[in-house]
């Protein structure tokens, strides 16, 4: 692979320095070409600058010239026309000069009539008055005899009339004195009926009473019942839950210790898989041996069974010692027959290259010596601190004794504490070899020594029977394990069905505690309300007994009282009898007086109107004089204006003229330099047309010069970072220079389709190496840290859907109950409206009916009626009374079903008429013998149902006062309130 890839990299080199080079030529001729084309451009841009600048002055001075030209010919046609208003001002001013003249020859000649006049009217004026003063006087006294016979007679009428209003006021205090007798046995007798009423709803409070207390004491056993029920439920609940609660904690803890043994499980394994690999693949012995075992070249009975050091155990102190003393010992392949290690070797000297030492098993050796060892010839003076190697190995498989004759080193090797001692039994032993504890060996006069190899064969085989038999420990604890969490989770299954059971249990039971205790408290609320009737029927009896005591004393009082009246009125009638007979002579004076009076006043008035009409035109004829000089004074001042305004018109209407000669000429010379400017300004514009049109080629040019530029650039970094990135896989992967590879001759160069076809094949041994992946030396700390996570997310979903469930099961109970509720609540609501409908309408049909039976959750509600009359129709078909009606009837209906002790009605009879009035009253009057109705009306049948009336007056501007009246009470009571 590093040599294709050594192929690879010196084409490519190759090939993307040609494409580097081509890339430069290219880029150096577009830059060139570039240069020129924006030197071209940018003097095409300064002579366009200039030519657009000159356009731009000559458009301006145009401008200016044309304004100038406006406004001179703006201002000869003002001066134009303010000569010809001038011209027709003075016109008009000779005209209205001589009408003036006219009118103030005429003025004068009336002036004098008018004076003449004034001097006739003032004469006739001072005769009128004179005559006026004598009439005065005989009216004055004419006068004066008329008052004194009307003053006669206005005395003995105001007399008459004082008599009429005390017989009046007799009359009306004998009727009020009959009416407040009617009034209070009227009053006697609905009170009979009120106390006879009071006393029948007194009996039925009494009865309801009795009948509710029965009920009474059973609800309450109910209710107790339910809920003591309900808190030993609640208490096993609690029970269950603790129980239900601990087993979880104690399968959550076995399942996180199972986890935890799975975990160390998996961990063994690995580390026996490794183990094993290892040792299997002889990973530790020499690349001839391994390649030997790895090659597969000796099968069936040939094959090895192993090398030396699987047959031997060693101490675990001793185990890097013995392993280091015999490296090359422990490599030995063991064979069961000679044939075995003939193959053997014939396979390392032609298919696998190296050297090994075969061992024949004693069993099939065929030798001719005995592998009994003679301990006496290899005894070693030793103390307690020397150890025969021979008794820190135990051999395996057959080998018994026997191994000491095939390996001398281990009958003649011993392990001394410490290296001087082992220095000096060499040299005492020369044939006996001495092991230290840190690892050097002594022989004779030679030393073995060095770093000690981390893990050697031995120390592996020890560490794969530790870990075997710490997995079968770990299997039994696992197992035991896994029995004991099924065993809780079963207990938890258990325990909650149980729990669930008596959850169901207690949600019943605080259901019919609920239904129990709602039922005794609307009980409880009844009795109160009744027993609150029943003491209002006996304060109104009460009330009712002293009231119509104290009617009783007012008739006696008012019967009394009647006929001391009626003596008066007779008195009074006899008066004024005998003085109607005077009254009659008195009037016939008066008028005669009356009529000498208005003769007098007659004549003066005719005489005071001559001379208000004397003095009326004196006056006129004093104004009009006024009048006429003062319009003769301005009629002259109007003629001396005219002429000033006139010689003013005539001295402008010469400046003007001057004036508009000089702008004619102003103007000529200023449309002759607009015919210049115009003329240079359309041959610059022909000249910044045909420059605009270069410039645009030349720029397109540019901009295409541009983008083969940055095309040949990116192309050009394309090819540096291809060049760097093969660099460094140069030195990544090689190990090795660019340069030091591209100097390399003997390095054959392809191209075109047989490079990417060696790229391509590179590419797949790539991916294919990449795909195998690295080992992942935190496998199982990750697979803890998301075992642990999941153990936790699936705790957090179980918990998650039995809160759900729980939800739902209680959504389901409450959609139930208030199913249940709703569809009682329709029914009487129902029934109570359409018999309130009947009332109200004195017949008819009403009634409410669901949109959708099946779903009635979700359903609407139509409401039908049909007044006596009519057919069944919906509501919105009806007329405004009688959708009042029907809104009325609905109301009543729900209030009926829940009834409250007070209720507000605010102006439901305003479009009734009298006898839908008449049938709500009666309604209200039923209803509040249970409820106390406020009612807020401008209609005086409902106010007359009303046992007492509060309304708000006026008596002071601006200050407000509540009065309050209660009907059918005693008069002193009465105007007290109304006080």
């Amino acid at each position: 692979m590093r040599a294709k890839l050594r192929v690879l990299l010196v084409s490519k080199f190759a090939q993307l320095d040609a494409e580097a080079s081509l890339l430069s030529r290219q880029l150096t001729e577009i830059g060139e070409a570039m240069h020129a084309q924006a030197e071209a451009v940018q003097q095409m841009e300064g002579e366009h600058g200039e030519r657009t600048q000159r356009g731009y002055a000559i458009e301006r001075e145009s401008q200016e010239n044309r304004e100038q030209l406006n406004r001179l010919s703006l201002e000869i046609d003002r001066a134009a026309a303010r000569r010809h208003t001038n011209d027709e001002r003075c016109s008009e001013l000779d005209a209205r000069a001589a009408a003036a003249q006219a009118e103030a020859a005429n003025t004068e000649a009336q002036l004098a009539r008018l004076q003449q006049e004034l001097e006739t009217n003032r004469a006739t004026l001072e005769s009128a008055s004179v005559d006026v003063a004598h009439a005065q006087q005989e009216s004055q006294a004419r006068q004066q005899e008329a008052s004194a016979a009307a003053a006669s007679l206005l005395e003995v009428e105001r007399q008459q009339e004082q008599r009429r209003d005390a017989i009046l006021n007799a009359v009306s205090a004998t009727s009020a004195v009959r009416n407040r007798i009617t009034q209070a046995e009227e009053r006697i007798a609905a009170l009979d009926r009120e106390a006879q009423r009071l006393h029948d709803e007194t009996s039925a409070a009494i009865l309801q009473l009795e009948t509710f207390g029965g009920q009474q004491g059973q609800l309450g056993l109910e209710f107790e019942t339910a809920s003591q029920r309900v808190l030993a439920l609640a208490a096993q609940i609690g029970e269950t839950r603790q129980q239900l609660d601990e087993k979880r904690a104690a399968e959550t803890t076995g399942k996180r210790h199972l986890d935890s043994l799975r975990g160390e499980y998996a961990s063994a394994m690995g580390k026996r898989s490794s183990l094993e690999a290892v040792i299997t693949e002889h990973g530790y012995t020499t690349e001839s041996v391994r390649k030997l075992f790895t090659s597969g070249a000796m099968k069936e009975g040939l094959a090895p069974v192993g090398v030396l050091a699987d047959f031997l155990e060693v101490e675990d102190r001793y185990e890097h010692v013995v392993d280091d003393f015999l490296r090359d010992e422990l490599n030995y392949i063991v064979v069961k027959s000679w044939d075995a290690a003939d193959e053997g070797l014939r396979l390392l000297r032609s298919d696998v290259d190296g050297r090994a030492t075969f061992l024949v098993h004693p069993e099939d050796s065929q030798a001719k010596f005995s592998f009994l060892f003679d301990e006496s010839t290899h005894q070693v003076a030793h103390g307690e601190s020397v150890v025969p190697l021979k008794h820190c190995i135990r051999v395996l498989n057959g080998f018994g004794k026997s191994l000491e004759v095939i390996l001398p080193k281990l009958g003649n090797g011993y392990i001394v504490p410490d290296a001087s001692a082992g220095r000096d039994l060499a040299l005492n032993n020369p044939d006996a070899f001495f092991l230290s504890k840190s690892g050097e060996c002594f022989h004779n006069v030679t030393v073995t020594g060095g770093k000690q190899r981390s893990q050697g064969p031995l120390s592996m085989k020890r560490e794969l029977r530790e870990v075997l038999q710490q997995m079968g420990e770990m299997e039994r604890a696992m197992v035991a394990e896994e029995m004991r969490v099924a065993a809780l989770g079963r207990e938890i299954f258990d325990l909650t069905g149980l729990l669930h059971r008596l959850e169901d249990d207690q949600r019943e039971g605080e259901r019919q505690a609920m239904t129990s205790g709602h039922t005794l408290r609307q009980l409880e609320t009844e009795m109160v309300r009744v027993r609150e009737r029943l003491s209002t029927y006996e304060r109104e009896l009460a009330r009712v007994g002293e009231e119509r005591d104290q009617q009783q004393t007012l008739i006696a009082e008012q019967s009394s009282e009647l006929s001391a009246q009626e003596e008066q009125q007779r008195q009074l009638e006899m008066e004024m009898q005998a003085a109607h007979s005077s009254l009659e002579g008195l009037r016939l004076r008066r008028d005669e007086a009356a009529q000498l009076a208005s003769e007098v006043r007659a004549q003066l008035a005719t005489l005071e109107e001559r001379r208000r009409g004397a003095v009326t035109t004196v006056q006129r004829v004093e104004a009009m004089v006024s009048e006429i000089s003062a319009q003769l004074a301005k009629l002259k001042a109007q003629l001396e204006s005219a002429a000033a305004e006139k010689q003013q018109r005539e001295a402008e209407n010469v400046l003007l003229a001057e004036q508009v000669v000089g702008w004619t000429a102003e103007r000529e010379l200023a449309h002759t330099r607009d015919r210049e400017l115009q003329a240079e300004l359309q041959t610059v514009r022909v000249r910044i047309v045909e420059l605009e049109e270069a410039l645009k080629a030349a720029r397109e040019a540019l901009d295409a010069a541009r983008d083969r530029r940055g095309e040949l650039s990116a192309a050009q970094a394309r090819v540096q970072s291809d060049v760097q990135h093969m660099s460094e896989t140069c030195v990544q992967e090689l190990s090795q220079q660019p340069q030091e590879l591209m100097a390399d001759d003997s390095l054959p160069r392809i191209a075109a389709e047989a490079l990417a076809g060696e790229e391509e094949a590179y590419r797949e041994m790539r991916t294919r190496l990449d795909n195998m992946g690295p080992v992942n030396m935190m496998a199982l700390e990750e697979y803890k840290e998301i075992a642990q996570r999941h153990e936790f997310l699936e705790t957090q979903r179980l918990d998650l859907l039995q809160a759900i469930e729980n939800t739902q099961n209680t959504i389901k109970e409450i959609d139930t109950i208030s199913r249940q509720k709703f569809e009682e609540a329709f029914k009487i609501i129902n029934e109570n409206f359409s018999r309130t409908f009947s009332k109200l309408f004195g017949g008819g049909q009403g009634f409410m009916r669901l949109t959708d039976i099946e779903n009635s959750a979700e359903s609407g509600i139509d409401v039908v009626a049909s007044p006596p009359g009519k057919k069944l129709q919906n509501v919105l078909l009806l007329s405004g009374g009688e959708k009042a009606l029907t809104a009325l009837a609905l109301l009543v209906g729900i209030f009926q079903y829940q009834p409250s002790p007070f209720c507000i009605l605010d102006e439901v009879d305003a479009p009734l008429d009298e006898a839908n009035i008449g049938r709500f009253t009666e309604l209200i009057r039923e209803m509040s013998l249970q409820t106390q109705f406020i009612i807020i009306t401008h209609s005086k049948r409902t106010m007359g149902m009303a046992p007492v009336l509060y309304g708000v007056t006026m008596q002071e501007p601006g200050v407000s006062k509540l009065v309050s009246v209660r009907f059918h009470e005693e008069p002193a009571r009465l105007t007290a309130a109304t006080a």
